[in-house]
């Protein structure tokens, strides 16, 4: 009498967390198309961000209705600053600089250049963390950075909005790496769930206030189609992908979280090439796979 095959292995923790990164970088690689095409309708910035982030604490409060969850422990006094700065450098520095620069570059460009925050990542958990960054680490990042340099360098004859325009893509970049590496801890404390909502809520909160100082509140009242791009960026490129992204650090930490969504670019190339006829160069996507070559190195297990 044979005995019955064993029952499979759940998945590893590790795993989720690898699947929970691959899909919050797959929602995250939608927004800049999105955000080329509510340009066309002919919003700026400052409002596309106001109501992408107020559409998504309207989603942030319907989860909530439809998910209930037990009641958490009180947030320590002393989590509340943290609270407040990662939700500043998170969804609302990180975003509106991006935003800014998608008026002059391309979908393709932006998403490249903000694949620099995996390096950037390791470079800010080397100081805040004190670990020692290897000489591979060190190669991967020469590589990585020469990669962007072939990328950007043909657009950049084109017009100095250009240049502008990927100087701010690029401080989207840092604010997002040190909210990726100041993160984990924080996580760990309050929970991933809690941590996203309440970092969006002060997001948007600071976008609010940035708006009302900045523009008049007729500006809100937009084209239909504009909405429309704000609505499924706060579901697909903005909720759900945060929730995930929070879940992926709490299991693999933020560096190994940011290199899994290496694949990020790629689908936003495909998707800026299907819709919004987008091309790059040979020179660029040369310098695509160099950059592809080098966050690989440095993703690598010694």
């Amino acid at each position: 009498m044979t005995s019955a095959p064993p029952a499979p292995e759940p998945r590893s923790n590790e795993q989720i967390g690898v699947i929970f990164a691959i899909l919050a970088a797959s929602g995250f690689a939608t927004k800049a198309v999105f955000v080329k095409l509510a340009y066309r309708h002919g919003v700026d910035a400052i409002t596309l961000l106001t109501l992408r982030l107020l559409c998504s604490l309207v989603v942030l409060g319907a989860l909530r209705l439809l998910w209930r969850r037990p009641a958490a422990t009180p947030v320590a006094q002393r989590d509340y600053a943290w609270l407040l700065l990662l939700g500043f450098l998170g969804y609302y520095l990180s975003s509106i600089t991006d935003f800014i620069g998608l008026q002059t570059v391309s979908a393709s460009l932006e998403r490249l250049v903000l694949y620099l925050y995996p390096t950037l990542t390791v470079l800010f958990s080397a100081v805040y963390l004190r670990t020692r960054i290897t000489r591979r680490t060190t190669l991967a990042l020469v590589i990585t950075y020469v990669g962007i340099a072939l990328v950007v360098w043909p657009g950049l004859h084109n017009a100095h909005a250009d240049l502008q325009g990927l100087l701010w893509v690029f401080g989207s970049n840092v604010a997002f790496a040190l909210y990726l590496t100041l993160s984990p801890p924080l996580i760990a404390r309050v929970g991933s769930m809690r941590f996203t909502e309440m970092a969006l809520t002060v997001s948007a909160g600071v976008m609010l206030a940035h708006f009302l100082i900045a523009r008049p509140i007729a500006d809100l009242i937009q084209p239909w189609p504009v909405y429309a791009y704000a609505s499924v960026m706060a579901m697909i490129s903005t909720v759900l992908p945060i929730y995930l992204m929070s879940m992926a650090m709490a299991r693999i930490g933020a560096g190994r979280t940011a290199v899994v969504g290496s694949f990020g670019p790629i689908i936003t190339i495909v998707l800026s090439m299907g819709i919004l006829d987008e091309h790059l160069s040979v020179v660029q996507w040369l310098g695509a796979a160099v950059v592809f070559a080098g966050v690989t190195l440095v993703s690598r297990k010694s």
